[in-house]
């Protein structure tokens, strides 16, 4: 059948956000593995390239566990976290799994703007999951301490784009929060913040800020 999309969002004293989406299986799913990390970065700041692999990534075909301190280049600062990937046998007899994928990560920080008059943006905490079994994929995420911005809207909608403007007040970058994917084949992903650099930044390329993806279990 065809993925359904569900969505709960709550909204909390401390500022914090959070999210539940789930898909169902399609027919003839094909399950991939699941994964997390905090964050990455792949960009080019004048002239040079930057790249952040995904930090504290875990997967559950291996590492099953990943974990990080303070990782910072070119304007992008991760405070570091964790990330736990694992399978669980559900039913033995019937042959079915569980698998989990999630990653908790702090303070982060992008700082490449504000030379062009653009903010400082911080995450103060985030996290991640995603949860496949045999009737579908399941993402969740969370996040508080959120400052450089004006308020973002409660409930906060999927894909929800914010403009990142310099002094001059051109665009110079922008800010997907609550970023899914959810294709036919029933799997999810999701990011919590996806910030896309554009020209008037002298910056070209991205930053995921936590992220996640999973799928049906067989």
């Amino acid at each position: 059948m065809g993925h359904i999309t569900k969505a709960r969002i709550a909204f909390t004293a401390a500022a914090a956000f959070t999210a539940l989406i789930a898909t169902g299986t399609p027919a003839l799913a094909v399950a991939a593995p699941g994964t997390a990390h905090i964050g990455s970065a792949n960009l080019v700041r004048l002239g040079i390239p930057t790249t952040l692999q995904p930090i504290a990534q875990c997967s559950v075909t291996g590492p099953s566990t990943g974990s990080s301190g303070v990782v910072s280049a070119a304007g992008v600062k991760f405070g570091g976290g964790t990330s736990t990937c694992t399978t669980r046998v559900v039913d033995a007899d019937e042959g079915l799994t569980e698998t989990k994928s999630e990653a908790t990560g702090s303070n982060f920080e992008l700082s490449a703007l504000v030379l062009l008059g653009g903010p400082r943006l911080k995450i103060g905490t985030w996290k991640v999951s995603c949860v496949g079994d045999n009737e579908g994929s399941t993402a969740g995420w969370s996040f508080g301490g959120l400052t450089g911005l004006a308020a973002l809207p409660n409930p906060l909608p999927t894909n929800y784009v914010r403009e990142l403007k310099g002094g001059l007040n051109e665009t110079l970058a922008t800010i997907t929060f609550k970023e899914v994917t959810t294709p036919p084949d029933g799997s999810i992903t999701l990011n919590v913040a996806h910030i896309r650099f554009l020209p008037p930044s002298g910056i070209s390329g991205d930053v995921l800020v936590g992220a996640t993806t999973c799928s049906p279990t067989p």
